[in-house]
């Protein structure tokens, strides 16, 4: 992601998807029905950071999004830590900051965060993978792209 001359006002974007994230999934209770956009603020974010960094994020966030599960505590943090982690080291292999690249690039993390998590907690049918996780990753990549698309009209950031 190009436009790394506001950092301040980026990372405030990403603090505003994060407490939109809580605030819709946990206060309103919808869970399921609302796009994981914790999941989009952690993969546009460590985009900015180094690796250990990204790592960091990740796990602060799975920390954070892991005190309010019953179960598999500690799961989602080490998913959140590996997906931070390879989401900065690809910005050694893909640049880019079309919208077209980040829907692509939220997509793919978001369905290997779920891969992840399955993995570690077989918490459900690895059929979902390929049903409901698709429908998960693609909900998630359109609210990631209108999420960046408002954050650029306000900012005038690239």
């Amino acid at each position: 992601m190009a436009g790394r001359s506001r950092p301040v006002g980026f990372w405030i974007f990403i603090i505003i998807l994060v407490v939109l994230h809580f605030g819709v999934h946990v206060a309103l209770g919808v869970r399921s029905m609302a796009p994981d956009l914790l999941t989009v603020a952690l993969l546009l974010g460590v985009r900015r950071l180094t690796g250990a960094g990204a790592a960091g994020l990740g796990l602060a966030l799975g920390i954070l999004n892991d005190a309010l599960s019953l179960s598999a505590f500690g799961a989602l943090a080490l998913t959140y830590a590996i997906i931070g982690f390879l989401g900065a080291r690809s910005r050694d292999l893909f640049e880019g900051d079309s919208l077209l690249f980040v829907a692509a690039y939220i997509f793919m993390g978001k369905l290997l965060r779920d891969a992840l998590y399955q993995l570690l907690t077989r918490s459900q049918p690895w059929s979902d993978l390929w049903t409901v996780s698709l429908l998960a990753a693609l909900f998630a990549a359109v609210a990631g792209v209108v999420a960046l698309t408002l954050y650029r009209a306000a900012t005038s950031d690239r």
